[in-house]
């Protein structure tokens, strides 16, 4: 029997193609997962170009000059060697974009388990847990795809939310958001009016998105980026999700003082984007890399598994009713289908608008 993967060329990412890869024999204690589906989004474009730095690449191995880019998704166990894992029972994370992955699990519990492989223990744990739906609190059979098209990017959005109100919110009175019609930006904005309605949420967009980010409810009030000189200079907290250095300064030139923290989210490097005009520093507080992996791990350290669990799925569900309808989800049959979406996800062919999901 054979696997099928998509590998992706590093130096061109347009570059894909399908793979048949022999599956050997299971060893003792290890399962095998057969990838049911799993959406594509730009969350996975960015660990594809942050492969290398991130170590992306590493998660699932590949030929020489090859990779398999990571995919959040559902799988069913298909095989298993271990005692405490019965085939047949379906669980959700961390997948490559290919039809099967061998894990072995290590602490197992009602809830889930770590895939202990050797090569994937110097990545975060974040990415190395599976969830056993039979008992997830954030699983809805009816609402799958969302999870895969939203899930990730959300739970970023309430781990900021949640380091933002263990600060006191730096003694904020208002949040600024870039790219505030992202799905991480809108999980923030979620959080944020559940659990810390008296800070101001103010969305800043790009003009076409305006109506698009109002409609969505979470916002106070959304602002156009050329039209940013109306924000009220109060003391404020600044997420960056767009990363634009030119949108970064003029935040930091327009509050200076009045900035208390400015986060920026994902895979750009601090030092590119910590000085404007040359080397002048921008002014108001340094910005600081908000890595949401490290910060999952301390969450989950204070509350624990369960509870800190069920903390992100309240959040989780109260998100889904702000999200009904934001995208249109769209379902595709096989590896080729997937091979296809993600190239031209690259080359930023694919509407925002529409959640892709792939059934391989």
């Amino acid at each position: 029997m054979n696997a099928v993967q998509v590998h992706v060329r590093k130096s061109a990412l347009h570059d894909a193609v399908l793979a048949d890869i022999p599956l050997a024999p299971l060893s003792d204690g290890a399962v095998r997962l057969a990838v049911e589906s799993f959406s594509v989004t730009a969350n996975n474009v960015t660990y594809a170009v942050a492969g290398d730095s991130f170590k992306y690449w590493d998660f699932f191995p590949a030929p020489e000059g090859f990779g398999i880019v990571p995919m959040w998704g559902h799988a069913r166990v298909a095989e298993s060697r271990h005692p405490d894992i019965a085939a047949g029972e379906r669980v959700y994370g961390y997948l490559p974009m290919a039809s099967h992955l061998d894990v072995i699990p290590g602490r197992i519990s009602a809830g889930g388990f770590l895939d202990t492989t050797d090569y994937r223990q110097p990545m975060s744990p974040v990415y190395n847990s599976y969830t056993r739906l039979a008992a997830d609190p954030e699983h809805d059979p009816a609402r799958e795809a969302e999870r895969m098209i939203f899930g990730p990017l959300f739970r970023t959005g309430f781990l900021i939310e949640y380091f933002l109100r263990a600060a006191s919110w730096f003694g904020a009175e208002q949040l600024i958001v870039t790219s505030a019609s992202s799905k991480t930006a809108l999980g923030l904005a979620s959080v944020a009016r559940q659990a810390s309605p008296q800070v101001k949420r103010i969305g800043l967009t790009s003009p076409g998105n305006i109506a698009f980010v109002q409609a969505t409810g979470l916002y106070d009030d959304v602002i156009a980026y050329d039209d940013f000189e109306r924000v009220p200079v109060l003391r404020s907290v600044s997420v960056d999700f767009a990363g634009n250095a030119d949108v970064l300064a003029q935040i930091h030139r327009h509050f200076d003082a009045a900035l208390a923290h400015s986060a920026l989210v994902g895979m750009t490097h601090i030092e590119a984007r910590s000085t404007f005009g040359g080397a002048e520093p921008l002014p108001g507080p340094k910005p600081a890399l908000f890595f949401a992996p490290d910060h999952a791990v301390a969450f989950f350290k204070a509350h624990g598994p369960g509870e800190g669990g069920k903390l992100v799925a309240a959040a989780w569900h109260e998100f889904l009713k702000a999200a009904e309808g934001t995208v249109t989800i769209e379902r595709h049959a096989g590896l080729e289908a997937a091979r296809t979406v993600f190239t031209a996800m690259v080359t930023g062919q694919i509407d925002p608008a529409k959640g892709i999901v792939i059934e391989p």
